[in-house]
């Protein structure tokens, strides 16, 4: 039995001679908010795609859940259902559909294919959009169209899609991307709240975002953890200031 909710150990992958993860080992407990820096090139969205089964490492485990499970050889729709849910950095909502309706349906793709069949929204499926529309900061927006939300809102409603499929832990590729100020400070409290349940994993360029998730910091370089700790501590690390930082 592991304590830990998700143990990746000593993951590998080369693509065309060029090693992006290497010998990589990385924790995450049930209940915890983390963010991964580093520079481009450094195998953060392929650690990302490893954990979803996207891409196949050449060696190590990615080990899952109580009974450390691994992962390694599942498929992207099972690995799915295991409870791994993941934000790409641009937003894909059903632009046509209003808010309420990308929340439904994510709550329907929750359910088993035959159930789907004779789907036909609850109280219960109501109010769980309502609590999730809350939770993101849509409420007042439920009817609108989604192509009519800015770019933070849309990237809200993902995030809102993602939660109501209740996963254990959720993946988010660079959410402050393209936001203002205040779209992104909303952002950081989505993030901060849906950790509180499950655990959440940030990678993400923006220091100041960063800084305000207030949680422990994994920095990558050449697919290999190079130093981990608050914000403070490894923006303090020499080699993060040679590799990272200083450039």
């Amino acid at each position: 039995m592991s304590s830990q909710l998700l143990e990746v150990n000593g993951i590998s992958v080369t693509f065309d001679g060029f090693r992006a993860i290497n010998n990589l080992s990385f924790n995450i407990g049930s209940a915890e908010l983390r963010a991964i820096i580093g520079p481009n090139g450094a195998g953060k969205t392929t650690f990302m795609d490893i954990v979803t089964g996207k891409t196949k490492p050449d060696e190590g485990k990615v080990l899952w859940g109580e009974m450390s499970k691994n992962l390694i050889g599942m498929n992207e729709a099972k690995i799915a259902q295991e409870g791994i849910g993941r934000k790409f950095q641009k937003p894909t909502v059903f632009e046509d559909q209003s808010v309420e309706d990308n929340l439904l349906m994510a709550l329907k793709n929750n359910r088993k294919s035959f159930a789907v069949l004779f789907w036909k929204p609850t109280d219960a499926d109501m109010n769980r959009v309502s609590d999730l529309a809350a939770e993101i900061g849509l409420s007042n927006e439920l009817k609108r169209k989604s192509g009519e939300l800015s770019h933070g809102q849309k990237q809200w409603l993902e995030i809102g899609m993602l939660l109501a499929q209740e996963p254990r832990l959720l993946l988010v590729d660079e959410p402050a991307a393209g936001m203002t100020p205040e779209e992104r400070e909303h952002t950081t409290d989505i993030l901060v709240e849906a950790a509180k349940t499950r655990a959440v994993v940030v990678v993400e360029h923006d220091m100041e975002f960063v800084r305000r998730l207030n949680c422990k910091v994994t920095v990558l370089h050449e697919g290999s953890v190079l130093a981990e700790g608050s914000l403070d501590h490894v923006t303090a690390n020499q080699q993060v200031i040679d590799v990272y930082l200083g450039r």
